[in-house]
């Protein structure tokens, strides 16, 4: 008989404990998951939403406004405006990721901002193409960052990857060591992309080039031979060997124009005619988010959080503000 009550008595409170967790309760001993914080430096309305001030390069001056306000000029700046929903949300959560980690870890260039719309130090920004889908995919993200052991991650993106990513230390001369929220990652990139952004070619006078090469770091004569040194995982160059020396692919590729050499995914490389001619996949470093990528995940179905740990492994969305 004591053994039957005792049975009862421990499934009865089984049951409790398991009806406990199904309600969302935290059982016995868990914790929540520690969220990141917004860095001391901004201020935060009454609402807790960070307050910016923005360098707005066109208008040459500094504008103080909120974080969502920011992220709906970001975002029309990084996407199109009729991509779909779930993209646009991907983006969204990435722009809210990436300036929360620029205020924290670094300054901006002009003086007394937090952050630009100038390209070379952060991200694009368009107000004038900010439409009710970018609005409704920032306000139904309004919050949500990414966050990786309680920390900020670096929310790395590009244009098209080419069909596979790649690591920091190859494709952006990181110098500390690769974050374990980073790999080589397939990327499904919609066959909608432009077909300039798929494959594409370029060339650059050798002049143009060894001049792009000193400013790499390499001085060098007028390019005789040039090759494809080392590789990633993803097939990325990360070095370029010209004249028998190797150059960092990702620095000249900055140097000669990311516009113009559009990845250091390169199929091909070689001197005709007294010029450098390259062929190759892709558009942008290759890191994190392929932005063609989360259009054909979207496109497929994915949600926006699904992309996003599609491209991170490990994190979580969290929100930090309502």
């Amino acid at each position: 008989m004591r053994k039957r009550y005792f049975l009862l008595v421990i499934l009865l409170l089984a049951a409790l404990l398991t009806g406990c967790i199904r309600a969302g309760e935290d059982a016995p001993g868990t914790t929540e998951s520690v969220k990141p914080r917004v860095p001391e430096d901004l201020r935060t309305d009454d609402s807790g939403v960070p307050i910016l001030k923005v360098y707005d390069v066109e208008d040459d001056s500094i504008a103080e406004m909120d974080m969502e306000t920011y992220v709906m000029g970001v975002l029309a700046g990084e996407m199109k405006n009729d991509w779909p929903e779930e993209a646009l949300k991907a983006q969204a959560i990435l722009a809210r990721t990436f300036v929360l980690k620029f205020v924290e870890t670094k300054d901006s260039q002009y003086g007394g901002a937090d952050i630009s719309t100038d390209v070379s130090e952060a991200q694009a920004y368009s107000a004038e193409d900010i439409n009710d889908n970018v609005r409704a995919a920032v306000e139904e993200t309004r919050g949500l960052v990414m966050s990786y052991e309680g920390e900020l991650p670096q929310a790395w993106f590009h244009a098209h990857a080419g069909g596979r990513t790649e690591l920091p230390s190859v494709a952006l001369e990181y110098k500390e060591e690769d974050p374990p929220y980073l790999a080589v990652t397939d990327s499904p990139d919609s066959e909608d992309a432009p077909e300039d952004v798929q494959h594409w070619k370029a060339s650059f006078d050798a002049e143009a080039f060894q001049k792009a090469c000193a400013d790499a770091g390499l001085s060098t004569g007028l390019p005789e031979t040039v090759e494809i040194g080392e590789k990633g995982d993803s097939g990325r160059a990360k070095t370029l060997i010209v004249n028998g020396e190797a150059v960092s692919a990702p620095s000249l590729r900055l140097q000669l124009g990311a516009n113009a050499m559009k990845s250091t995914l390169l199929d091909s490389v070689a001197v005709k005619d007294g010029k450098v001619v390259m062929e190759g996949r892709g558009f942008g470093h290759g890191v994190g988010l392929s932005q063609w990528g989360a259009y054909g995940m979207a496109e497929e179905g994915a949600t926006a959080e699904e992309i996003v740990r599609h491209y991170f492994q490990d994190v979580e969305i969290v929100r930090l503000w309502e």
